[in-house]
């Protein structure tokens, strides 16, 4: 018999990135008595890996439960990227409700549509947090409009139409149902959670169903599946049967050895665990995503939504430049074979193919954000190898008409940028479709344009509006391909000799363009040591010292003057990159080169 567990309540929060998830979290923990009154608390706490704590960006669900009036409030923090998005598809299988985080600034943004029309489409119950409520230029009142007409858009059903809005400061750690109440603490957002998310239902006589949902690793344990208890109970010492909705061929019997249950930040071992508890279970070999937990006499897998296919692509393979192994501690293919199938275990958005010779695999993902914190997660754990730039992933339709990606762009820029913004976009075959003010001082284009057109676009962007514009993209699906573009319009300055930068050497190239290497750094033929200021490749030394005689000296050289050389980030580094080029990544170093290190050999190649 279905039974409700009012105990327990199930609820994920969802919203475009930066909109204050994670903080919101914070204080949901800190106020719900989780930690001592005198305990020393990080910002952030949930982004517990080092990556999302430097670049402020939640990329992995977390689990998290808080007690408040006796009842459970399990809570997932999910991220606000695109580039993440099947993280939050997934994880909302586990849950009865949402709260959807809107900035009271921002308004509605495109990850907000996306994340709130998979809730709704899965019939959640949402309670709507107007965040940053504090800011100088807050809009808390048109805000509310906004979501209103996106719950009109998306269909939604006239009881989500009726869903409670409550007005927050994360920061502050304040919550309030009217604008124009005096703030205190969470407790009106707490209110809402238990009065407006339903409490999970099941049936605990039944065999047993419990679905994973995402699958944490663990060096010690292995794989750690995550899921929400649907049916009966599962406990430890159990037997039962992993089936799958999309392969119905899987039937592995398995035996429950670890069961935890979220408390706080922590997981607590249990011994059993009932309808509309959410789970980890660990020990149980060949656990994926998808998968159902069942009774090995009843075994009936829960459907699932099928993990969106990745959209680009770039060659991961073994350095081979002249500096190859000196600076990283995994080189061998096999070393990086194992990393890559090993980020399987718990990225179910990406790919890793084989591509037929041991020093290559192609991987792709949703996004270059997604890949570029694979690459940046392995420098940091010592490896060493070269990607190639990045490429959208083509489909044909039945006619055999080749298809590519298309995004649409939300560009929010300076109305003095907006033409800039506007022409260089169009180049890159994007098709302005909206134009709106917001506030006073900028601009919102909306543009439909191929995934291909934005890669390499945003450090150009960020100097086109001095670093105030901001681009954020959202998946719209396959179109007929939309013809050859240029992606740089600049070429560049190669190093042609083997040895140290001299200042001397420098000096004469910087004139050509902007240069990435300063003194006394090695450089090796085929190296890209900067940007030329023209369209193409420049061949230079800046190993070349002066000719000393009676009349020159080398103190002469001192006098001279370069400009400080430009530094990319890993990401800045994946956007320069021409088709011709490899970035050489290790723990210490970044490095452009090109695919032919040979002047003489890249020239015959390129003629041919």
């Amino acid at each position: 018999m279905i039974q409700k567990r009012e105990d327990i309540r199930n609820v994920a929060i969802i919203a475009h990135v930066d909109h204050g998830k994670t903080t919101l979290v914070d204080d949901l923990l800190k106020q719900s008595g989780i930690f001592r009154e005198n305990q020393q608390i990080t910002e952030r706490v949930m982004d517990s890996n080092a990556i999302e704590r430097e670049r402020g960006i939640t990329i992995l669900s977390k689990n998290t439960a808080v007690h408040y009036k006796g009842i459970k409030i399990n809570i997932v923090d999910t991220p606000g990227h695109a580039d993440f998005g099947g993280e939050v598809e997934r994880v909302l299988k586990m849950v009865n409700g949402v709260i959807l985080v809107v900035d009271a600034f921002e308004g509605v943004m495109p990850q907000t549509k996306f994340v709130l029309r998979k809730a709704l489409a899965l019939d959640l119950a949402v309670v709507v947090c107007i965040n940053k409520i504090d800011r100088p230029q807050a809009r808390p009142l048109e805000v509310v409009d906004e979501v209103l007409e996106l719950l009109l858009d998306l269909g939604a059903s006239d009881e989500q139409l009726d869903c409670p809005f409550v007005f927050a400061s994360a920061k502050n750690g304040t919550a309030v149902l009217d604008f124009l109440d005096e703030p205190k603490d969470m407790k009106p957002l707490f209110d809402k959670i238990v009065e407006w998310i339903p409490a999970p239902e099941g049936d605990p006589d039944a065999p047993t169903q419990a679905l994973i949902s995402t699958i944490d690793y663990n060096e010690y344990v292995g794989r750690i599946g995550v899921g929400k208890v649907d049916n009966g109970s599962v406990q430890i010492g159990q037997e039962l049967v992993i089936c799958n909705y999309h392969d119905p061929e899987k039937m592995q019997k398995v035996k429950i050895t670890n069961l935890f249950e979220f408390e706080g930040l922590k997981k607590i071992e249990v011994e059993r665990a009932d309808v509309g508890a959410i789970v980890a279970i660990s020990g149980v070999t060949g656990i994926s995503i998808g998968d159902t937990l069942c009774s090995p006499d009843h075994p009936e897998p829960i459907e699932f939504q099928k993990i969106s296919e990745p959209t680009i692509a770039m060659q991961f393979m073994v350095n081979d430049s002249p500096f190859a192994g000196q600076e990283g501690k995994y080189v061998t293919s096999r070393h990086i074979r194992d990393r890559l199938f090993r980020e399987l275990n718990t990225d179910v958005s990406l790919r890793v193919e084989d591509m037929g010779n041991d020093n290559s695999y192609k991987v792709s993902g949703r996004g270059e954000l997604h890949l570029s914190v694979l690459i940046e997660n392995m420098r940091r754990e010592g490896y060493e190898f070269a990607v190639s730039k990045a490429e959208v992933l083509y489909r044909t339709d039945e006619n055999g008409k080749k298809l590519e990606p298309m995004e649409t762009a939300y560009v929010d820029v300076p109305n003095d940028c907006t033409g800039v913004v506007i022409e260089k976009l169009s180049k890159r075959k994007g098709l302005l479709q909206n134009m709106t003010a917001i506030g006073e001082s900028s601009t919102r284009l909306e543009f439909l344009i191929p995934s291909r057109g934005l890669i390499g676009y945003r450090g150009e962007f960020l100097t086109d509006t001095r670093g105030e514009g901001i681009i954020n993209t959202s998946f719209e699906g396959y179109e007929p391909y939309k013809g050859d573009m240029d992606y740089r319009s600049r070429g560049s300055l190669v190093s042609f000799v083997n040895g140290e930068s001299v200042t001397y050497g420098l000096f004469n190239a910087q004139d050509r363009g902007d240069l990435f290497i300063g003194p006394g750094e090695k450089v090796y033929e085929g190296m890209v040591i900067g940007e030329n200021a023209k369209y193409e490749d420049i061949e230079l030394n800046v190993c070349k010292t002066k000719h000393l005689t009676n009349t020159r000296s080398s103190s002469a050289d001192e006098a001279l003057r370069l400009t400080p050389p430009v530094r990319l980030s890993l990401e800045e580094s994946l956007d320069f990159l021409e088709t011709d080029e490899l970035l050489e990544v290790t723990p210490e170093s970044l490095r452009i080169r090109k695919k032919i290190l040979d002047t003489k050999l890249r020239k015959k190649a390129m003629r041919s």
